[in-house]
């Protein structure tokens, strides 16, 4: 079982992205003139400007800080992201298509997203469990599904009804079990340390049972919940 992570590599390669791009634009050259003054390859330095996680090493970005005169302190100095504390997201993805999704979350420095659906299927594209956890995997997301924590079918009419109340106390005893326990410690062990966006599929929180996790975990560690963009 992975543990916590701290924040993705990705928030620094996005601001040390941002920065190149923004000092080539400033001279007004293409990003053929910069490699080509930098002497390196344009698909290296399309990876640089990219804001992936996985950049070129040290001796590039020095060529490319030479061609652009500008030092490596300083280059870095600017690129540098301030600490990202640590929080719970409420997030549902009605409404959402894949793309917009995981771009909020990336602009949010979410670095966990965890599923609360009994079962991560989805008639949305790109939703269900597997092609949700590739698509956070390239955005150098972490995804994990928290069974424990879903609500059972015969559990949801009261919140699609407007049985809020009725859900929510039947929800309250699903929590109990050991399962659910153990799903609970593992989240907040996760919002201690990360940004953690909490998944359903409902964009209203208040229709949905993750109100209720969000409730349990915020108890375990007083961190603030945030709505998800």
């Amino acid at each position: 079982m992975a543990g916590p992570r701290s924040a993705p590599s990705q928030d620094h390669a996005r601001a040390l992205a941002q920065r190149v791009r923004a000092l080539r634009e400033d001279r007004g050259w293409t990003r053929e003139r910069l490699a080509k003054e930098a002497g390196i390859a344009i698909g290296t330095l399309g990876r640089l400007e990219s804001e992936g996680a996985i950049q070129p090493g040290f001796f590039t970005v020095g060529a490319v800080a030479e061609a652009l005169a500008v030092s490596l302190d300083d280059l870095f100095r600017a690129a540098r992201v301030p600490p990202v504390t640590p929080g719970l997201w409420s997030a549902g993805y009605e409404g959402r298509d894949i793309d917009s999704f995981v771009a909020s979350l990336l602009d949010s420095r979410i670095s966990v997203v965890a599923d609360v659906r009994l079962t991560p299927i989805s008639r949305k594209r790109g939703f269900s469990k597997t092609r949700l956890g590739e698509a956070l995997a390239e955005a150098d997301i972490e995804y994990i599904h928290l069974r424990g924590l879903g609500n059972p079918k015969d559990n949801r009419a009261p919140f699609w009804e407007g049985r809020l109340a009725e859900g929510r106390a039947r929800f309250r005893g699903v929590m109990r079990s050991d399962e659910a326990q153990s799903d609970l410690d593992r989240l907040a062990g996760h919002a201690r340390q990360s940004r953690v966006a909490v998944l359903c599929f409902e964009k209203d929180e208040e229709r949905c049972h993750r109100q209720v996790v969000l409730e349990a975990v915020r108890k375990q560690t007083s961190l603030p919940v945030t709505a998800f963009a």
